[in-house]
């Protein structure tokens, strides 16, 4: 990653490093050709509050998987920094589907210290959204899905994900084109909540990196998986993939088969359920 200053904006760079396959479709694509502008970076932008103006980074890919892991993981960072507590999950689920609207004018806006974030394009827009949230309702084209599953999975699992943890899940339409997806999930320690109470449970969470809580949360939405799976999904080297996957195995919250996929154990969504609910 190359953190640079252009144009007033927080410049984050990120290079694949992973082979592409097949185009994704013309409009994503087009970067790819001679004489067409390169993939254009999308935006982060935080908010502190509304009476200031936000801060803004840039977030830069040179292919479609990449600007997707890329927007992900920052978009991740940027609101947990804030002080938000949205999952990884739902946040990619949710960043995938720009594939759908070309990455044209995305833009991410952190708000409420980062307990709600707001996704933007200017793409052809979302014309049925009540079955946008059902499972297997998909316009993605064979294309994408050299990038994405592209099956109708993810907004339903992103709701499913943000009902069980207390958050919410909205979709509208952008002012002119394209669509607006706002997900939200209130902190219970805000003020004038009372915290509701946890119900008693033995199981104890291990102690996890924040990318080990990526990869269950991978080994959950993606399984089975291996070490080449995590290694292309988070960007991170074939042996630092290996180790998590292994420190997750040795405490018992995935387990593999006899080719080396792993999945996740009963322990292991126990872990998830309550990494979700915190």
């Amino acid at each position: 990653m190359d953190e640079t200053q252009s144009g007033g904006y927080v410049d984050f760079a990120y290079e694949s490093g992973v082979g592409g396959g097949r185009p994704v479709a013309d409009t994503i694509s087009a970067h790819r050709s001679e004489g067409v502008r390169p993939l254009a970076p999308a935006l982060i932008a935080v908010y502190d509050g509304l009476t200031a103006p936000p801060r803004v980074e840039q977030v830069r890919a040179d292919s479609p998987r990449s600007l997707i892991d890329a927007l992900s993981t920052r978009t991740y960072q940027v609101s947990h920094e804030a002080g938000g507590s949205l999952p990884y999950t739902v946040i990619r689920e949710v960043v995938e589907n720009f594939i759908h609207a070309g990455f044209d004018e995305v833009v991410v806006s952190v708000l409420d210290d980062g307990r709600t974030l707001r996704f933007a394009d200017q793409g052809p827009g979302i014309r049925d959204k009540e079955r946008a949230f059902l499972p297997g309702f998909t316009t993605a084209t064979e294309e994408m899905k050299d990038v994405i599953r592209g099956v109708g999975s993810g907004l339903p699992v992103a709701k499913e994900c943000l009902t069980f943890s207390g958050g919410t899940i909205e979709i509208e339409d952008n002012l002119t084109s394209g669509t607006v997806v706002t997900i939200s999930m209130t902190s219970p320690s805000s003020p004038g909540e009372r915290p509701t109470e946890a119900p008693k449970d033995d199981f104890e969470v291990p102690p996890l990196t924040l990318r080990q809580k990526q990869v269950l949360s991978l080994a959950l939405e993606l399984a089975p998986i291996g070490p080449t799976v995590v290694s292309r999904e988070l960007g991170v080297g074939l042996s630092t993939a290996y180790r998590d996957l292994e420190y997750l195995a040795a405490h018992g919250l995935i387990s593999s088969d006899d080719a080396g996929k792993r999945v996740v154990t009963d322990l292991g969504v126990r872990c998830l359920d309550a990494l979700f609910g915190r």
